[in-house]
């Protein structure tokens, strides 16, 4: 008592033995008749010590604050979770819209803005890629004899195809109309770009059943590869695989190319449907 005494005045900090994490603060008062009064609460562990030990209002002095301390903690720990729950809602609402914005609606590949911004990241990279540009033949008489339906569903089949033949990161895109860019970041072996190629040519071209109708195309392939010596952009990549896919078409369908430096850097004005040639 008499060591307890000589802290009277003096705020004390104590904690439970059993519970060390519980804090409590304590107040010494002389009752100036040969006794001591010891104040304690919970102070800014009171909130702890609730949900610790499961305390009710019945706990405290009618006249203690911690009531009225435990609603605000109670009411801002709901305006929080509120926010947080808004804050969550708008942020997936915000993904979607750009996913959305990247993606072709019809097959679920990505679309051309998306290439643009993988050519622009690429751009800024070190990293070696290829790039695939496909398109399909015979996909415009498909389309004209037996209608727009049984067109976009050789489309989804089209897209179901190079998902299956192509890696994780390989970006997939429908470039418009019947036109596909595939990029391969990483990935410039040519024996493994022709295989690529070779299998989807393949596929696209085995006839196929759609909505009762017997439907058969073909792809032509043009594929430029990036270097590390004499390093060009990501669009002028994307150029030159447009020019080998055009000497693809002119090779006949079913062919696919690797851009060459004697293919020339410009893209031929003419359609790529009536680069086939006549005799077929």
């Amino acid at each position: 008592m008499s060591d307890l005494r000589r802290l009277t005045g003096e705020v004390l900090r104590l904690r439970l033995r059993q519970e060390p994490e519980i804090g409590f603060r304590g107040l010494v008062i002389d009752d100036e008749a040969q006794g001591l009064i010891l104040d304690l609460s919970f102070g800014i562990a009171v909130v702890d010590a609730v949900q610790r030990f499961g305390l009710t209002a019945q706990d405290f002095a009618p006249g203690d604050l911690v009531m009225e301390l435990l609603f605000l903690q109670e009411a801002k720990s709901s305006a929080i979770a509120a926010s947080f729950s808004r804050n969550a809602r708008l942020n997936g609402a915000r993904l979607a819209a750009e996913t959305d914005a990247m993606t072709d609606g019809l097959t679920g590949l990505h679309n051309r803005r998306a290439l643009d911004a993988a050519l622009a990241r690429l751009g800024q990279s070190n990293t070696e890629y290829a790039i695939l540009h496909m398109d399909l033949d015979r996909f415009k008489q498909v389309n004209d004899t037996l209608g727009h339906g049984i067109g976009d569903s050789v489309l989804k089949r089209v897209a179901l195809i190079l998902r299956s033949h192509t890696r994780q990161d390989d970006l997939l895109i429908r470039a418009g109309g019947d036109e596909f860019v595939i990029v391969c970041p990483g990935l410039t072996d040519h024996l493994r770009l022709t295989e690529l190629a070779i299998r989807l040519i393949g596929d696209i071209s085995e006839p196929a059943q759609i909505d009762g109708q017997d439907i058969t195309i073909g792809a032509s392939i043009g594929i430029a590869v990036s270097a590390a010596t004499a390093r060009c952009d990501p669009v002028t990549h994307l150029s030159r695989a447009d020019v080998a896919l055009y000497a693809a078409k002119r090779s006949g369908r079913g062919q696919y190319r690797f851009w060459s430096t004697d293919m020339g850097e410009c893209l031929a004005s003419l359609d790529l449907e009536d680069a086939q040639p006549k005799a077929m």
